[in-house]
């Protein structure tokens, strides 16, 4: 037998056992299995909380976005200090203004991520609820 031979064998032989062991898989045992338990049994059984999946993911995003609105004010109160203690040097209220307008422009760039993030996970909770 050929190389070739043995590789294109090993190839079919890897096809059909592809296709029949799901079928092997899916058979009757007698056991519950995770399409019969309801969400709420199946996370209180495996311990990670009852709370539907898309609504974890909102939470998590929304504090997400959260911590960076923090961040962005932050540095705006940070570009505001700078600016108070530049004592009237031009370069440093140059600076200052630098921070303040890249804080200002990462407050409404994060502020409209979160107005995107929420509209589209508000379509999917709805489209997705029965």
């Amino acid at each position: 037998m050929t190389k070739k031979t043995f590789v294109k064998g090993l190839i079919s032989a890897t096809m059909v056992a592809s296709m029949a062991l799901p079928m092997v898989a899916m058979a009757q045992s007698g056991q519950v299995t995770a399409n019969e338990l309801l969400p709420t049994e199946i996370g209180t059984n495996i311990g990670t909380g009852t709370t539907d999946i898309r609504i974890t993911i909102a939470r998590i995003i929304r504090t997400a976005m959260s911590l960076l609105g923090i961040i962005a004010v932050l540095i705006i109160l940070y570009g505001g200090f700078k600016w108070m203690t530049a004592a009237g040097s031009d370069e440093a209220v140059g600076d200052a203004k630098k921070i303040i307008t890249a804080g200002i422009i990462g407050l409404v760039i994060i502020l409209t991520a979160y107005a995107i993030a929420s509209f589209v996970i508000n379509s999917l909770v709805t489209a997705t609820s029965a």
